[in-house]
């Protein structure tokens, strides 16, 4: 389910959210860097990054804008890559359009979560809280969905969820409470999904068998 075999046109034709949102993230780092630096605070306040600084508040708008964001280029791959190989697919599995919702809404909510629970000031940025919502999607239907992806993959997302946390508490300068909150909005999200989609199926299946 994650290995990526398609060509860079396959891939923009099948995944079109998933490609406008890492062309989106080059876009904005080459314009960061244009300015200033994308590790540069001003720069990113700039920018739209979120932040919680001395007498400062951010604008509602920041916690889109900085879901797009990355400090650094390390930053900007780590993530650009998570979103080719383990995002796409639920692309596909959601269809385009609610998929984009759910990975706007998972980035949004990662980036209230950080700002509820950071005690200290900071900046932040990142599509991570989003990705991490990607990932508690597929831990959602690995354990309540199992009909819907097969058993390598349900062992894959598990073991990228416990590595994702544990990289989050062992690396620093990393927002652990982004990707918390990203990923429980992950859960969340997804588990409402479920929930139309199984009443939409027996509305219709009613209907069909009305119509008999």
């Amino acid at each position: 389910m994650f290995a990526r075999r398609e060509s860079l046109k396959q891939f923009i034709q099948l995944y079109p959210v998933t490609a406008v949102i890492i062309v989106i993230h080059l876009i904005a780092m080459a314009a960061m860097e244009w300015y200033g630096s994308s590790k540069d605070n001003v720069t990113l306040i700039h920018f739209g990054a979120m932040f919680d600084l001395p007498n400062m508040r951010p604008e509602p708008w920041r916690y889109v804008s900085a879901i797009f964001l990355h400090i650094g280029f390390e930053h900007l791959l780590f993530n650009s890559f998570a979103l080719y190989v383990f995002a796409a697919p639920l692309e596909r599995m959601l269809g385009a359009w609610r998929y984009g919702l759910f990975y706007l809404a998972c980035g949004i909510i990662g980036n209230i979560v950080s700002a509820w629970l950071h005690s200290d000031y900071y900046i932040g940025a990142g599509a991570s809280g989003a990705i991490y919502g990607v990932y508690g999607a597929y831990l959602y239907m690995s354990v309540l969905r199992k009909d819907l992806i097969d058993y390598q993959t349900k062992q894959t997302v598990r073991i990228i969820v416990i590595m994702g946390f544990v990289y989050s508490i062992l690396i620093p300068n990393v927002d652990i409470y982004a990707h918390l909150g990203g990923f429980v909005g992950g859960l969340a999200v997804m588990s409402i999904i479920s929930l139309f989609v199984k009443r939409r199926q027996r509305v219709e299946s009613e209907e069909e068998q009305a119509a008999q």
